[in-house]
């Protein structure tokens, strides 16, 4: 499957993958200031943003897409830096491609089953009902039971089209039943990615824990782990310039 994706600048290639109900937009200012160096392309993985809808997700099938979309932009060899899903995502593809990715960074995620957190939240917006009255307010307050953060139910409603013919730009009812895929972490023949690695955890995190650190070593032996002041889980959104500088130091 080719990605939809936007790209900036020139120099060595570097593929910026989201996370979970996000877009290559959520990249924006970090995109531009790392374009001031690299090549800097940012996908909307499969079912979200601007690609193409499908019914079925799992790390393997995404991080096959990656692959796909930048062996067509003649940008492989590339650096894949991936957050939280997006970092689950760019491990598969270094694992299972490694002459295709130069280097590998993850933003606050593991190799690892996290808990069903998504699961209320997916559910809230597929209950969401579409109108064309449909109002920012009314569909904030559908969420709020479910999502109790405003910024999160924020970053949700990114996600809906307003108007005559209201509706979800994702592919929601396939992100939805594939929830269960996307927490976990799959069993991968692949023995390990020896490349440069780099894990960087949000100061405010609990995403990458100490437990985590032995199946990390197992997989990817060359990782080295960085805390980023300032910032929770999205560590590129809080803290845009120190996670832009920890990416220029890797890439160094």
């Amino acid at each position: 499957m080719i990605l939809n994706g936007t790209e900036l600048g020139s120099g060595q290639p570097i593929a910026l993958l989201h996370g979970l109900f996000g877009s290559a937009a959520n990249f924006g200012s970090v995109q531009k200031r790392l374009a001031e160096r690299f090549r800097v392309i940012s996908l909307d993985l499969r079912n979200h943003g601007g690609s193409p809808h499908a019914p079925f997700m799992s790390y393997p099938a995404m991080a096959e897409d990656v692959l796909e979309t930048l062996r067509a932009r003649g940008a492989l060899p590339c650096t894949l830096a991936g957050h939280s899903m997006g970092g689950k995502v760019a491990m598969a593809a270094a694992l299972e491609a490694p002459g295709a990715v130069a280097r590998l960074l993850v933003a606050d995620i593991a190799p690892a089953a996290y808990a069903p957190t998504f699961r209320p939240y997916a559910a809230a917006m597929q209950a969401v009902k579409l109108s064309g009255d449909l109002t920012r307010i009314a569909a904030d307050r559908a969420l709020v039971e479910a999502v109790d953060s405003p910024a999160v139910r924020a970053f949700l409603l990114q996600n809906l089209r307003f108007g005559a013919n209201p509706g979800w730009r994702i592919g929601l009812d396939a992100i939805a039943a594939a929830l269960p895929l996307i927490e976990g972490w799959p069993q991968l023949e692949e023995q390990a990615y020896l490349g440069p690695t780099l894990f960087v955890a949000g100061a405010r995190s609990d995403y990458i824990r100490p437990e985590h650190r032995p199946l990390i070593r197992e997989l990817f032996p060359t990782a080295r782990f960085a805390m980023l002041k300032n910032a929770g889980h999205w560590v590129h959104a809080d803290n845009p310039e120190g996670f832009c500088s920890l990416v220029d130091a890797f890439m160094a």
